[in-house]
């Protein structure tokens, strides 16, 4: 019998893994007839160094984040899915992805997009994608290709000897 998702969690946060990881999410949402549950979390870790906290900063975070979320919901509308829905978390986004909406959602599968973070940055701060793969219940997909399926960022990068 073929796994069919119902469920399916992908986290935004604006940058180009993310992006691709939507993009198939999509695919895979229509595919599977399934729901697609979108997040972007404000980690509230980058306010802890405000020395005055300001929550008009929060609001317009908040603010960019809705219009950036409601953008991605018509995307996946005009590309023929019907199921899809969002929401703006504030906290950890760690385990907000790997186990707290999974939970509250019922997601059958998590799709992530790989890591931009080099060597040293993983070791200091730690990967949310490397913390999902490791702590979540459900399946994980981390997209690393385009939808080609060519690897992401091949087509951004030059080799050296160009300029």
């Amino acid at each position: 019998m073929l796994q069919q998702y119902q469920h399916i969690l992908v986290a935004v946060d604006g940058s180009y893994e993310a992006e691709l990881a939507f993009k198939k999410a999509v695919s895979v949402a229509k595919r599977n007839n399934a729901e697609l549950y979108l997040i972007h979390i404000v980690d509230t870790r980058a306010f802890q160094n405000v020395s005055s906290f300001d929550s008009a900063m929060v609001e317009q975070v908040t603010a960019t984040a809705k219009k950036t979320m409601e953008e991605y919901v018509k995307t996946a509308k005009d590309n023929g899915l019907d199921n899809v829905s969002y929401s703006i978390e504030y906290g950890a986004p760690k385990t907000i992805i790997a186990r707290d909406i999974p939970k509250q959602r019922g997601i059958d599968l998590i799709m992530i997009g790989a890591t931009g973070l080099n060597a040293v940055e993983r070791l200091l701060i730690g990967s949310v994608t490397e913390y999902v793969t490791r702590q979540a219940r459900c399946d994980v997909l981390v997209v690393r290709t385009d939808l080609d399926n060519k690897p992401a960022l091949a087509s951004t990068r030059k080799p050296k000897d160009q300029k």
